[in-house]
């Protein structure tokens, strides 16, 4: 809802500023351009996002899930103890974990939304694990960031994947500062 308000204003003040310096005309232009290269961008990326959601979607009907969840039992258990406990959690986190591996937040978004719902349970507040879900889908370390590379590519960059050596970087680096800042919170929090 505040976000619709803050466009409101931003286009009125545009049209405002417009009619006073008696660039309507470049303010309408300007518009329609911006329009026409939102809808060049998102059919840009929409086929890479279909692409990469296809192979998720593949990934989980043939089994694949279940092997990255016996591969990632160990990981995930250490970062979510209670998981294990909760029927499908594992499953849902291995697969919201794969997806952001890839780059690919919107395929991570249902299976992160169907982990934090198996992590909350019937807690009314945020227990430790749903806390590390956020922070980990939050930073996530990605191998090929495939959105952010169609976004590039869709842009006009010549090179798409040139960032790879600095996603790579950064995402670990900010897993593992908001992992250590999780842990310590929650040491803290206890006390």
């Amino acid at each position: 809802m505040a976000m619709a308000w803050i466009w409101t204003i931003m286009v009125l003040v545009s049209l405002v500023f417009g009619v006073i310096n008696g660039t309507i005309d470049a303010v309408g232009t300007a518009a329609l351009e911006g329009a026409k290269s939102a809808v060049t961008l998102c059919l840009g990326i929409g086929g890479a996002i279909c692409l990469w959601s296809g192979i998720m979607e593949v990934m989980r009907c043939s089994g694949l899930v279940a092997g990255l969840t016996r591969f990632l039992r160990h990981p995930l258990t250490a970062l979510f103890p209670t998981a294990a406990k909760k029927p499908g959690a594992l499953d849902a986190l291995s697969l919201n974990v794969s997806a952001n591996f890839l780059g690919l937040g919107n395929a991570a978004t249902p299976a992160g939304i169907r982990a934090a719902t198996l992590l909350k349970g019937e807690a009314q507040w945020a227990n430790d694990d749903l806390c590390t879900l956020v922070v980990l889908n939050t930073a996530s370390i990605q191998l090929i960031p495939a959105t952010v590379c169609a976004v590039r590519a869709a842009a006009g960059a010549k090179n798409a994947f040139d960032i790879l050596p600095a996603v790579w970087v950064t995402s670990i680096l900010s897993v593992a500062a908001g992992l250590l800042t999780a842990r310590f919170l929650r040491r803290i929090w206890r006390h």
